[in-house]
């Protein structure tokens, strides 16, 4: 009997001892569970909880602004609201829809259509302004404050609000086609807004709430991921100087009567772009209206073939070939055959004894075709490479063209003299400001740029990368083309009235034949003008470019009186004084040189005479 007792005494212990040591084992399960839950893998199940809430929110993020070079803001977003609802808790939505369309500024028709449904969320109006969703729900609450107990059923319910931003462009439309707007999901469609749209988006938040009654429950939000605005864009853009350059664009377009102008501003040592104006253009916070066609940036996507101003290629690559000097005189013809067709010059002359510097200044073709053939085919088209013919320019704006040039082994007996004298290829303003600006930059090419810099979401600026370079003629012969460029805006050039006084100017005219893809045929002009100044230490180069003007056509009387009153605004607002150095003559015609000659052999046997005595 006592040993029963004592067996089952030890039975009874040994189940005790197993089921202490059990119950340790589950806690210590689960206290190595709670550990990994709450400690080793918190952030994980934080986020899986986060994921799998049914009531959470998106946190829109603000996209970047875009700016001037001063901070001046060209676009922005600005806080809106969206107005949303829950489509299950509206019992009566034809009089839930006649309470709410006077401050939605909606038809009844219009919110009855978004309240009905089953939908747990249905946007009722996108990008409200807040003082719509303000007066909406004071209304709502003012409302449902005067009903007695028995009407509690009859309460407006359902409705709640989230943040949104709508994009705004201050300054209309003086830069649209360089930044471009938004589509309606707030993505960028041209522009600077389409080019950088990844860049300038923010990332989107998240939230949690509780919703009670139809609303959010006041407190109960808990940010799981907060938004963070897009990086701000600063442009090279100056607001005040393309201000001006777009009312001169735009005033020499209506004038003309022409199809499109641009004006281009750079600084031909960095690259940077200060003004970029166009005409016709659009204003991007009204953009229902606009065409395809408006939407363009002309400045590098329409191609053109440069007529004149291309001659300036061909006289630098026969003088750094040493061809010819600025004084080189040539027997100059009103009209030449080439391969079976016959160029002319634009007004009829009898045989001229011109100098290179001279057939500048008129702008001869003939005189240019017989400059451009003391070259090879081969070398002329590596020249007009070296300038930037037929490549993209670098500047980074969205459908840029590189142009319409062809290879040496596709040119026929007439394409050497037609690139000669500037047709025969194709550019873009952008190009053609570029060709420009290598001469003024002592025969450096630095690509073209609109962007000076970012801001990140901490506000930390970061300024562009350096722009490539490369170097297309010498010092020498950039400088001796800057002074037979001068020629072209004195009294006896095409471009008189590009002359600024004061300052010493240098310029190139051009009137082209334009080519029309619709006829696959030549109509029309295309009247341009591009110079630097001061000529003697080039600060700024601007470009006029002027499409299919109808009556006068010449870029000269076109481009020149534009490219004086943007450039004259510039050198003053940027405080470029007078270099006071002289203009160098240089003979134009032969009877000039001559006479030039006679002054410098008299002077020299004077002086000569002098030191005998």
């Amino acid at each position: 009997m006592e040993r029963s007792n004592v067996g089952n005494l030890n039975l009874a212990t040994s189940r005790i001892r197993a089921l202490v040591i059990f119950i340790f084992i589950f806690f210590l399960l689960f206290a190595a569970r709670l550990i990994q839950i709450q400690a080793v893998q918190a952030s994980d199940y934080r986020a899986k909880a986060a994921n799998e809430m049914k009531l959470t929110r998106g946190i829109p993020a603000a996209r970047g602004e875009i700016t001037d070079i001063n901070g001046i803001a060209f676009a922005r977003s600005v806080s809106a609201i969206n107005i949303v609802v829950d489509q299950t808790l509206i019992t009566d939505a034809g009089r839930t829809a006649n309470f709410a369309a006077p401050y939605l500024g909606m038809t009844v028709a219009q919110v009855q259509s978004a309240i009905t449904g089953t939908k747990r969320y249905a946007l009722v109006t996108r990008s409200a302004k807040p003082a719509v969703w303000r007066d909406l729900s004071a209304a709502i609450d003012s409302f449902n404050a005067s009903l007695s107990k028995e009407n509690f059923d009859k309460r407006i319910v359902g409705f709640f609000s989230e943040r949104n931003y709508i994009r705004e462009y201050p300054s209309g439309s003086l830069v649209s086609s360089l930044v471009g707007f938004v589509r309606q999901d707030g993505i960028g469609a041209t522009g600077i807004e389409s080019s950088m749209n990844s860049t300038i988006t923010g990332t989107d938040g998240r939230y949690s709430y509780a919703r009670g009654l139809g609303a959010e429950i006041p407190g109960s939000q808990n940010e799981i991921i907060a938004a963070k605005k897009g990086t701000t864009i600063r442009l090279t853009i100056d607001r005040d100087v393309q201000w001006v350059a777009a009312n001169a664009i735009q005033e020499a377009v209506r004038k003309a009567r022409a199809s499109s102008g641009t004006v281009i501003v750079m600084d031909p040592k960095t690259g940077q772009i200060l003004a970029h104006a166009t005409a016709p253009t659009f204003d991007p916070n009204n953009t229902k209206k606009v065409t395809e066609a408006q939407m363009r940036n002309p400045s590098v996507q329409d191609v053109y073939e440069p007529g004149s101003t291309g001659k300036v290629m061909t006289l630098a690559a026969a003088l750094e070939e040493k061809k010819i000097t600025p004084e080189t005189v040539l027997k100059v013809p009103y009209s030449i055959k080439r391969g079976g067709d016959t160029f002319r010059d634009h007004d009829p002359h009898p045989v001229q004894y011109l100098t290179t510097s001279g057939i500048l200044a008129v702008s001869s073709n003939t005189g240019t075709i017989k400059i451009g053939e003391m070259l090879s085919n081969d070398t002329l088209h590596d020249y007009l490479s070296k300038f930037g013919i037929g490549k993209s320019t670098g500047s980074g704006l969205p459908g840029e063209s590189a142009g319409l040039f062809r290879p040496v082994s596709d040119w026929s007996g007439t394409t050497a003299p037609t690139v000669a004298f500037g047709q025969g290829y194709a550019l873009t303003a952008m190009q053609a400001t570029s060709i420009f600006a290598t001469i003024a930059n002592n025969g450096v090419r630095v690509s073209p740029t609109v962007i000076a810099g970012t801001t990140d979401s901490s506000g930390r600026y970061t300024a562009s990368v350096s722009r490539f370079n490369e170097r297309v003629i010498s010092a020498e012969t950039a400088k001796q083309l800057r002074i037979m460029m001068e020629s072209v805006v004195s009294g006896q050039g095409t471009a008189p009235s590009a002359a600024i006084p004061g300052y010493r100017v240098a310029g190139k005219t051009g009137t082209a034949m334009r080519h029309n893809s619709d006829c696959a045929c030549y109509s029309g002009y295309t009247a341009s003008f591009i110079g630097f100044a001061p000529a003697d230490a080039p600060k700024y180069v601007i470009s006029v470019t002027i499409q299919d003007p109808k009556g006068a056509y010449y870029g000269g009387s076109l481009g020149g009186p534009v490219f004086k009153k943007v450039m004259t605004f510039v050198l003053q607002s940027e405080h470029v004084a007078p270099t006071g150095t002289k203009v160098l003559p240089v003979a134009l015609t032969q009877r000039e040189l001559l006479k030039k000659q006679n002054q410098d052999s008299e002077v020299k046997v004077a002086q000569a005479s002098e030191k005998k005595r």
